[in-house]
C-alpha cells in the first residue's frame, strides 16, 4: 500500500496531482494564454524551477517527453531523479481542450487511480508562456498552486530565468516560493548557499 501511495504521488509530476483534480479555475484565473503549435511543442522539456508540492518532493532532476499521438492528443513520459539517486517515471495522455489556441490541455496518467476513477482523474495543464523559438515555456494549473518553468536545455541563465519569473509575477503566481534547479555552471551558487532558491 505504501508503494502505491508513493507511485500515485509521483504520477502527478508536471501535471498536477490527484489532490488538484477537483480544484476549479477561479474567476480570476490567468486568461492571457499564448497560441501554441502543438507539433513544435513536442519533444523533451527539462524542469528549471517549480512551486513546491508534496508529490514531487525529493525530485532534483526532472524532465518530460511529449509525443504527438494525433492532432489533439499527446503521450506524456515524465522522469525524475531523486536526491537519493533513484529514478522514477510515469506515463500518461494529454488532450487539447482549447482547439483555438492549443494552450489548455487535460492530462490523465496510466495508474490505478485513473483506472478506478476515470471521470475524476483529469488534471489541468495550461501553457502560460512559450517563447517564439520554443526553447522556454511556463506551464501549470489555473488555480496558481502549481507552476513549472521549463527549458529544452537542462540549464538556464539568470537573465532568461528572471524574465520568466517576471511573467509569472504578472500572472500573480507566488514566485517567492519557486524552487530553482537548472542553473548554468557559471551562475551556480556555492554549496550551502541555497542552491534551489531564486
Amino acid at each position: 500500500m505504501r508503494q502505491l501511495t508513493i507511485l500515485a504521488a509521483f504520477l502527478g509530476c508536471f501535471m498536477g496531482s490527484a489532490s488538484a483534480i477537483h480544484a476549479q479555475a477561479s474567476p480570476s484565473a490567468p486568461d492571457r494564454l499564448p497560441e501554441v503549435d502543438l507539433e513544435r511543442y513536442m519533444g523533451r522539456w527539462y524542469e528549471i524551477a517549480r512551486l513546491p508540492m508534496w508529490f514531487q518532493r525529493g525530485c532534483v532532476e526532472s524532465w518530460a517527453t511529449y509525443t504527438l499521438a494525433d492532432k489533439d492528443a499527446v503521450t506524456v513520459h515524465n522522469e525524475c531523479i531523486t536526491d537519493r539517486g533513484k529514478r522514477k517515471s510515469a506515463a500518461g495522455t494529454a488532450k487539447v481542450v482549447d482547439k483555438v489556441k492549443g494552450s489548455r490541455l487535460e492530462v490523465v496518467f496510466d495508474n490505478w487511480f485513473s483506472r478506478l476513477f476515470p471521470f475524476l482523474a483529469k488534471g489541468k495543464y495550461w501553457i502560460f508562456y512559450i517563447d517564439p523559438d520554443y526553447r522556454h515555456a511556463m506551464v501549470g494549473h489555473p488555480n496558481r498552486k502549481y507552476l513549472w518553468i521549463l527549458s529544452r536545455s537542462p540549464e538556464m541563465d539568470d537573465a532568461t530565468y528572471s524574465r520568466l519569473v517576471g511573467i509569472a509575477e504578472e500572472l500573480r503566481f507566488d514566485t517567492k516560493r519557486l524552487l530553482r534547479f537548472g542553473r548554468t555552471k557559471e551562475n551556480a551558487p556555492q554549496a550551502g548557499s541555497g542552491a534551489h532558491n531564486r
